[in-house]
């Protein structure tokens, strides 16, 4: 016997072991349900792997629903692209655009109170089985909801609603409730280079 076939061989037993293993895992995973998922960090991706889970769950001929806190008026890829699918997804932009922009406390609570209401609406909807609430935690940053109340309604959503919340310095209040919870690392990001925002990349 070579040692290639000696080598194809052990592999072979140590993934048929591994399957067998997984096998009796999966036996005890019975649960089903809405899922409340965050995802925050300093990395980039965020808001582009909820955007990514939208276009997931589109593709599965599911309702969705999508309200934006922060970015505003600001045209995106992911505005263009998902308002093709206008009997799928309702989507709601409801920021002022970035704080260092709007320099204005007031209005951004108001902007965001507003963004709850609907978010909300959103949540209680039976229609809707997909809510993304991108960048809810940055709003949560800055205190322009209260914590508490949103950590309720999170908390109390629908059983079968599947919510996701991204945005970075996520509340460990939030993150406590989060059945999913991902941090995105940063290593390394074109904008320390030198490098601006790019369509189709960035926004």
């Amino acid at each position: 016997m070579t040692d290639e076939t000696e080598r194809n061989l052990r592999h072979a037993a140590e993934r048929k072991a591994v399957k067998a293993a997984r096998d009796e895992m999966m036996q005890s995973k019975t649960q089903t349900g809405g899922l409340l998922m965050v995802h925050t960090g300093e990395g980039k991706g965020k808001s582009t792997a909820g955007f990514g889970m939208v276009a997931r769950a589109l593709g599965w001929g599911m309702q969705v629903g999508v309200v934006q806190f922060i970015k505003g008026k600001w045209i995106t890829g992911e505005r263009r692209f998902f308002s093709r699918f206008p009997d799928q997804i309702r989507f709601e932009i409801m920021g002022e655009g970035f704080t260092w922009d709007t320099q204005d406390r007031a209005r951004d609570i108001k902007a965001a109170e507003a963004a709850w209401a609907k978010s909300l609406d959103m949540i209680a909807d039976p229609q809707l089985d997909f809510v993304l609430l991108d960048e809810l935690n940055v709003a949560l940053r800055y205190d322009y909801l209260d914590l508490g109340r949103v950590v309720a309604a999170l908390k109390d959503r629908p059983r079968n609603k599947h919510v996701c919340v991204t945005g970075r310095d996520a509340k460990p209040e939030l993150m406590a409730i989060a059945e999913l919870v991902t941090e995105m690392r940063l290593i390394k990001h074109p904008f320390q280079q030198g490098i601006k925002a790019q369509r189709g990349v960035d926004f």
